[in-house]
């Protein structure tokens, strides 16, 4: 399975962008969890093979950032997953904000960017840019963060 993930503290926008992002939230953001899933192809240009497969790895995402979710309110946090297709929360009442996943890449890792048709899409090291990047923000510390990622997706299979 080509997954590979980090915890981050999040950055500024999201620490003050929270109420804008997560409107229900009453809770500060505490960590950030980038996902990252291999892709068989490039994600440079938009072809219905690309559309496919980045259908299909936002669905893994969902299916496996729903049980770190609910893992993470099992233990008394806040967590949410946001759609890498609108930016938008797939848990929470949305706000008027976006959360841009490749911007949160950006802005924790540094990985370069390549524009493609208005889009920017992220350049991993390893996978280049047959990469699909996703996002959960939390109100655990990254610790607890890291804990439950690493004991839910030990359990995963898709």
């Amino acid at each position: 399975m080509g997954i590979e993930y980090s915890v981050h503290i999040p950055s500024e926008f999201i620490s003050s962008n929270v109420c804008q992002l997560l409107p229900d939230w009453l809770v500060p953001v505490l960590s950030v969890l980038i996902v990252f899933q291999h892709c068989p192809v490039l994600l440079v240009e938009k072809t219905a093979e690309t559309e496919f497969h980045k259908q299909q790895l936002r669905a893994q995402f969902v299916q496996m950032g729903r049980l770190i979710v609910l893992s993470l309110q099992h233990l008394g946090y806040r967590a949410e997953i946001f759609d890498p297709r609108t930016g938008y929360p797939i848990l929470s009442q949305p706000g008027p904000l976006r959360l841009d996943d490749v911007a949160v890449v950006q802005t924790s890792l540094g990985y370069p960017l390549t524009e493609t048709g208005g889009c920017w899409i992220v350049e991993h090291p390893h996978w280049g840019n047959a990469v699909f990047p996703s996002v959960l923000l939390s109100s655990a510390s990254p610790d607890v963060t890291q804990a439950v990622v690493e004991k839910v997706l030990a359990s995963y299979t898709c």
